[in-house]
């Protein structure tokens, strides 16, 4: 394994795993993003809305009119 390293240098073969290893994880991040049941920033906003809905429910009070 060690005559592998006389092949490629360290500092330049990590870097490059590195910088790799980071562009998947966007690129996952965005796909991820991108589909309906995985989208946690949509989901998010749609509990704040149920939460704020619930809410004006309590209380009677409309945003309508």
């Amino acid at each position: 394994m060690w005559r592998v390293w006389l092949l490629f240098d360290p500092r330049r073969a990590l870097v490059a795993l590195f910088a790799f290893l980071a562009v998947l994880a966007l690129l996952i991040h965005f796909i991820l993003l991108s589909t309906e049941r995985f989208n946690w920033m949509h989901s998010a906003s749609l509990v704040d809305t149920t939460e704020q809905v619930a809410v004006q429910a309590q209380t009677g009070k409309s945003t309508l009119g």
